[in-house]
């Protein structure tokens, strides 16, 4: 396992990935970095207060600051451009085909300011870009392991190498399930709750199977048999069966491994010859999805029993429990 922190985006895979136009031509995007997932919307700074303003965010124009901005004269306009651009904000999102003059633009490019443009909404566009910066800019670890999206449950396979996370995965695959990352997994922490994992872009798509050699999954069983990214909801760890190990058969209590601060809920998987490993991991996530809509089946099982203790005598008059 490796920890990391992607600590820059460049503007110019921010314009990209929302389809933004550059309006400073003149202006490399890929020179300009974006630190933190924040952005604000300057409407008290065009009115001249200053305090506490984060230069580091990046800024969306909307409706409501263009149309205060037209109704100044051309001089007092670029006077306040002058100001907000000297603060060397990493770029400026202009909302709903909002066009600065040229002017501005190249005010903009003077002050190394890259200014940007987009049909989208206002409220829409900035939930986007903080939903995106959110998780590009997110703590991240590289860990060994395979990422499978079965029935909408991220499941994590993991385990020494060579006990079969890749056959398992292609097992799935052949399923119906989706692959999201095969031998390497990029974590990233987007929230106190949620961990989403994504493949290096240098192997995305591919799985390695001893004897056979690498494998393009997408290719061979087509689009709809890979993902970008998932959420990890449960992790299975496979190790190799031993006679002596005590292994959970109730499951009532949950066990849980941690990344970057946050637990997931973590199976611990025996294996041996003659184990179906794909079914048994599809069987874990279907249990794991009823678990987060209300219904635990060994809670039920446990409910049972103690009604039958307390219930004194079974159908044959005879002290004891039967499970038919």
């Amino acid at each position: 396992m490796s920890a990391g922190y992607e600590q820059v985006v460049s503007v110019e895979r921010l314009a990209r990935r929302m389809n933004l136009e550059n309006l400073t031509a003149n202006l490399d995007l890929s020179e300009h970095m974006i630190t933190i997932p924040d952005i604000n919307r300057p409407s008290l700074q065009l009115t001249g207060y200053w305090d506490f303003f984060d230069t580091a965010r990046v800024q969306i124009m909307g409706k409501v600051e263009f149309s205060y901005l037209e109704k100044m004269t051309p001089m007092e306009r670029l006077s306040i451009y002058d100001d907000f651009f000297s603060r060397k904000v990493p770029c400026v999102i202009y909302a709903r085909n909002e066009r600065p003059d040229d002017e501005v633009i190249k005010l903009a490019e003077k002050q190394g300011v890259p200014l940007l443009m987009t049909d989208i909404s206002t409220s829409i566009i900035t939930a986007e870009v903080i939903r995106w910066l959110h998780v590009q800019l997110a703590p991240m670890i590289s860990i060994h392991g395979v990422l499978v999206d079965v029935y909408g449950e991220g499941v994590l396979i993991t385990g020494e190498s060579g006990i079969g996370k890749s056959e398992a995965a292609i097992e799935l695959i052949k399923r119906g399930h989706r692959l999201v990352s095969d031998d390497v997994v990029e974590i990233r922490r987007v929230s106190d709750e949620s961990l989403v994992g994504s493949a290096p872009e240098l192997t995305r798509h591919f799985i390695e199977l001893r004897g056979i050699g690498i494998i393009n999954v997408k290719t061979l069983f087509g689009v709809e048999a890979v993902k970008n990214t998932q959420t990890i909801d449960l992790v299975i760890q496979l190790e190799d069966w031993r006679k002596e190990a005590e292994y959970d058969r109730m499951g009532t209590e949950d066990q849980y491994v941690e990344y970057l601060g946050n637990k997931v809920v973590c199976h611990h998987l025996p294996v041996r010859p003659g184990r179906n490993l794909a079914v048994i991991v599809e069987a874990a996530a279907v249990n794991h999805r009823q678990k987060k809509m209300g219904y635990n089946a060994a809670k039920e099982l446990s409910r049972r029993v103690q009604e039958k203790l307390l219930g004194g005598r079974d159908d044959h008059g005879e002290d004891g429990i039967f499970f038919d």
